[in-house]
């Protein structure tokens, strides 16, 4: 019952609209290749390690569909943008919130200075472990990430059937049935990378005590993230 009120109090955060999903695209869906967003990196590719004080978080980007978010995060890592931030919004079944240097959820640009566009597509969704872009709206990404953390039990008849009616995929809604996941953000957040070791960490971040704005009592912080190559 918990787990169902926090939902449903999310969402009077996060509208839900699921309208238009299927076929509203950004400008980083023009690729044909399929897109496998559980397979583990390749050789060669390039992935982040989140050096957290709770842990390490290892994420897979996806520059072919969202070139511009995986940009943006890589040379705001690389430059120690996000050193020593904190994550500023934390929700138990839901996500943990990050990449803002005040600490406050109201900072933070991106490599631009300035809000760049959405990169919306129907090879990556808002699955458990997702990384995926904060925003203020449509368009508004700066540096602000969340990690999505609901595990498979938040998806409810409900949210199935909603999603149903809605025209998602049956391996979409089959999927996010198996993992979990934040399907009323797709195509209102960004997907542009996975966590594919260290989910065990975002649940312990997850789990922390909050208080006032879902902010962490104590502080948990990203120590850095370093950029690498899978050897």
């Amino acid at each position: 019952m918990l787990k169902k009120v926090l939902i449903l109090l999310m969402c009077l955060v996060i509208p839900l609209s699921f309208a238009g999903c299927k076929n509203n695209k950004g400008s980083g869906s023009s690729s044909d290749a399929e897109i496998d967003q559980f397979a583990p990196p390749a050789k060669g590719e390039t992935i982040a390690i989140m050096k957290t004080s709770m842990g390490d978080i290892k994420i897979k980007f996806f520059p072919s569909v969202a070139p511009k978010a995986v940009e943006n995060f890589i040379t705001h890592a690389k430059n120690g943008y996000y050193d020593n931030v904190i994550f500023h919004r934390v929700i138990n079944d839901f996500m943990i919130q990050g990449g803002d240097p005040t600490g406050t959820g109201m900072g933070g640009e991106s490599i631009w200075n300035e809000p760049f566009e959405d990169e919306f597509s129907e090879k990556l969704r808002n699955y458990r472990g997702a990384l995926s872009m904060a925003n203020r709206g449509p368009n508004t990404n700066g540096s602000q990430f969340f990690i999505v953390q609901a595990p498979s039990d938040t998806i409810t008849q409900d949210w199935i059937d909603q999603m149903k009616s809605n025209k998602f995929p049956d391996d979409v809604v089959a999927k996010y049935k198996e993992v979990g996941g934040t399907p009323w953000l797709d195509n209102k957040h960004t997907v542009f990378g996975q966590v594919y070791e260290g989910m065990d960490i975002v649940d312990k971040i997850a789990a922390v005590e909050v208080g006032a704005n879902d902010k962490p009592v104590k502080d948990v912080r990203i120590l850095g993230i370093e950029i690498t190559t899978v050897p």
